[in-house]
Parts: C-alpha cells; structure tokens; sequence
C-alpha cells in the first residue's frame, strides 16, 4: 500500500482547496456556504506536501475555474449554477485571489486547472504526470462525492496508482463523506494523514 512508495514517483494532488472555497471573503464564504470540517484541511494536509517534497516529490494543486465568458460573466454548467445559484462575476476566474490555492499551502510545485469535478478531464494533469515519471498521486481536498472521487476514478481508469487520504478530505455532509470513502475503497488504498506521514517519514 504505502510501503513500497518512491516519493520520486509521487505526487500529493490536492483538489480545489482555493481561496472561493475555504476563504471567508471567498465566494463560498460570502454566501455563508462554509464547513469546519473543510476548513480544517489544510493544516492537516500541510505537514505531509512539505515531508513528500523534502523527499523528493511534488506537490499538484488542481483548482476549480470559471473561465470569464462574454461580459465576464462565467461559463458555468447548468447543474451548478441551479446547485449554487450565488456564483458570478470573478468567482473561480483564472489568477483572481478566490481562485487561488490557500496560504496555508502555497505555493504548490504544479497548478492544474480544470472546469469540470476531475482534475484529469481536460487538463495538463496527466502530461505533467508522464513528463516527470510520476505514477502515484497522493489525493485529498474537496468534495469527498465531487472533485476528489471524480479524480480517484479517472485515475484508475488511467492505471494511475493513488491513495486516498481519508481525513484529508471533506464534504458538506459528513455521512456523504463516509459513504463516498466506502465505495472508493476498492479502487483505492485509503489511509489517515498521520499514516501517510509516518510512510514519509
């Protein structure tokens, strides 16, 4: 599982931990759309990017993004603009400061941009990932049931080796979460923060 693990070939991903989502003057934050339990990730997250790269491996931020359509208004999915309705002008939009990583965990080696919940539909990801040798990813982030299951599929979909971080990621409902972690674990090892750091260490 994480015993064997060449931090050469190993990336930490992080999905969508940006500041629209986890900042309070962030687009979620303004719509009083918040969680602790997402708040939370990335202190908790920190400590392992920092022990993975002191050992030689990357750290990949995947963040969502609105790309600025006519009128800056964003292109936005149907589903999610009837989901989150308080979403508009500048939220999500490419080098705003709701689009970007955290400070808790800036700056990240690699910033994936994506449009959609995986962070390998229609993006760099997967040529960073080949360029550099790199055939594990190390997942956590948000949504446990969005962005971060949509990406542990398509990775092994990919044959791409991950493991998932069980307290390294979060939903809005603690039960989805747990649920989501359930249907994830044939697919994917699923270990704690803490574990994962102690295999660094």
């Amino acid at each position: 599982m994480t015993d064997d693990l060449d931090p050469a070939r190993t990336a930490l991903l992080t999905i969508d931990l940006q500041n629209d989502f986890l900042h309070p003057e962030g687009a979620y934050g303004r719509a009083g759309q918040t969680s602790d339990l997402i708040a939370a990730l990335p202190a908790r997250i920190r400590p392992l990017a920092d022990a993975l790269r002191a050992r030689g491996g990357t750290y990949i931020s995947a963040q969502f993004t609105l790309v600025p359509g006519p009128g800056g208004e964003p292109l936005i999915a149907p589903h999610l603009k009837k989901l989150r309705p308080f979403l508009g002008k500048g939220d999500f939009a490419p080098g705003s400061f709701g689009h970007s990583l955290v400070d808790d965990l800036a700056p990240a080696d690699y910033t994936i941009e994506k449009v959609a919940y995986s962070a390998l539909y229609q993006t760099r990801l997967e040529y960073i990932l080949r360029a550099l040798g790199i055939d594990t990813l190390i997942i956590g982030g948000i949504l446990t049931n969005g962005g971060v299951a949509s990406t542990v599929r398509d990775a092994h979909l990919r044959n791409i080796h991950t493991i998932l971080l069980s307290d390294g990621c979060a939903a809005f409902n603690p039960e989805v979460h747990d649920a989501t972690l359930v249907s994830l674990g044939s697919i994917t090892p699923i270990v704690t923060c803490a574990e994962m750091l102690e295999a660094l260490s």
